[in-house]
């Protein structure tokens, strides 16, 4: 079987479960930004009608929903919201209090599974949110909302139980666990 570029675009997106740029897609796949640009446009002939459309501004890509079903999507975001945030997004939420900002991918690795579900949820809540990466990648870090930290009742980061301890031990794993890697 042979894999289409409409086929490849769709599984990125899939994956990453974000805005994508249109330059990062032609890097990703080795080819010229107008075969991407043609893929896009057949991909989204190809979703008229379903459930899922595909979401461009002319630089960025993503899935969304179609918008004939936002009243369906609504009250299944308001089911959401009524239910605990469990104990892995008190993890998560925590991760992201004592380290961040930080990228999905470390968070995935201090967790040692996916967390999109979980940061979705907690962006929904309006206690995190994305920002630009500030390691220079492509990409977003999630950092707290100032109302998380109203909520909490602290007005910085470090008036957060035991800040100092929590954020070295979480540097040292990162750094052990580099070390592991590479050896």
């Amino acid at each position: 079987m042979s894999i289409t570029l409409e086929q490849k675009i769709e599984a990125i997106l899939l994956f990453k479960n974000e805005p994508i740029s249109l330059t990062a897609l032609s890097k990703i796949l080795g080819v010229p930004r107008e075969n991407i640009d043609s893929a896009i446009s057949k991909l989204q002939r190809s979703h008229e009608g379903r459930g899922i459309v595909i979401v461009s501004n002319g630089e960025e890509i993503s899935f969304g929903t179609h918008p004939n079903l936002s009243s369906l999507i609504e009250e299944i975001q308001k089911e959401e919201l009524s239910r605990d945030i469990g104990r892995a997004g008190l993890e998560t939420l925590s991760i992201i209090l004592y380290k961040g900002p930080i990228s999905r991918r470390e968070i995935d690795y201090i967790r040692g599974v996916n967390s999109n579900f979980i940061l979705r949820n907690l962006l929904i809540r309006g206690l995190i949110e994305r920002v630009d990466s500030t390691t220079g990648e492509r990409s977003f870090s999630y950092k707290a909302t100032t109302e998380l930290l109203r909520f909490l009742g602290i007005t910085k980061i470090e008036e957060l139980p035991e800040f100092k301890t929590a954020f070295e031990k979480l540097n040292t794993f990162a750094k052990t666990e580099g070390k592991e890697q590479d050896e």
